[in-house]
């Protein structure tokens, strides 16, 4: 068997590795070297299964029980950027999204600023088709890599995958090591970062920055907002032990570092049953919810 060279870690807090900074563990927690790495980790009986895949950790709740199996890191192995010209660029599953749509306003490649408004990875981008400011992930993806389940390597064309709004099927038993994007190219550096700071700057008036949150709630139902049903729903400010519907933007659950996942869970419940009382909407969750519940033990 080939030697590992990542690290790998058993029962892991994972509040670190999330954005929603709740503690639930991970039986296993492996940050490959690079992607030949993770394909032996994968193919090694070193490896607990099921697998979670784990970039920046947003969009995930993993409950107060933790999680079983192994939850693979990407963000510091697979992290390369590659200009392959007239704005194709091969990106790893690992890189930030924010990341990403730096780089390419530096280089003039246009249509990439909206990926800054992604709280996570290229990996987790791919694997939701995630958008932000009316852009979406697959439309510039040309390629991808994958590793499958026996931790071979496959390069598939972006035409194998059907894709949805946060919705993307194809390749069953593979994961997302990397991607070529293909941008517009030609654009001026300096209108495009201008742009760009524009758009962040929008995103920390209207979104809740600098406290702990997993990022957007609820998908957008079609021809509507989930924060205006929220809103008018009178769930601002609503709480559920520590965790709060924010004042600030009310498709975002918001803590200071005293709530657990049960309370957040509980609060996603909460809003739910409200807004479809008030409205006759049944939100959907964009946020993942994974691991074991907390015996009570009564």
């Amino acid at each position: 068997m080939t030697a590992l060279r990542g690290r790998l870690r058993e029962s892991v807090p994972m509040a670190r590795y999330t954005t929603c900074r709740v503690v639930g563990p991970a039986e296993w927690l492996y940050e490959p070297a690079d992607a030949a790495d993770l394909g032996a980790f994968v193919a090694s009986d070193t490896a607990a299964r099921p697998f979670f895949w784990l970039g920046l950790g947003s969009n995930l709740l993993i409950r107060d029980g933790g999680l079983r199996g192994s939850v693979i890191r990407l963000h510091r192995g697979l992290a390369a950027i590659t200009d392959l010209g007239n704005g194709r660029v091969q990106v790893d599953a690992g890189v930030a999204c924010a990341k990403l749509a730096r780089w390419c306003g530096q280089r003039g490649y246009g249509e990439a600023a909206f990926l800054a408004g992604i709280p996570g990875t290229v990996g987790g981008a791919l694997a939701m088709n995630a958008g932000a400011w009316g852009g979406e992930t697959w439309a510039q993806v040309e390629s991808v890599t994958t590793v499958d389940q026996h931790g071979e390597q496959h390069q598939r064309s972006a035409a194998d995958y059907d894709i949805g709004y946060r919705d993307v099927s194809g390749a069953p038993d593979e994961w997302f090591t990397g991607a070529i994007f293909a941008f517009p190219s030609g654009g001026d550096p300096q209108a495009l970062q201008a742009h760009l700071r524009e758009l962040l700057a929008e995103r920390a008036r209207t979104q809740p920055t600098g406290i702990a949150s997993g990022g957007s709630v609820f998908r957008n139902p079609p021809g509507d907002h989930a924060a205006r049903l929220i809103e008018s729903a009178g769930l601002k400010g609503v709480r559920e032990g520590g965790a709060w519907v924010s004042e600030k933007h009310a498709n975002f659950i918001v803590h200071r570092g005293e709530a657990s996942a049960s309370d957040i869970e509980a609060l996603i419940t909460r809003i739910q049953q409200q807004v479809e009382t008030t409205h006759g909407v049944r939100l959907t969750p964009e946020v993942r919810i994974v691991g074991e519940e907390v015996a009570s033990g009564h």
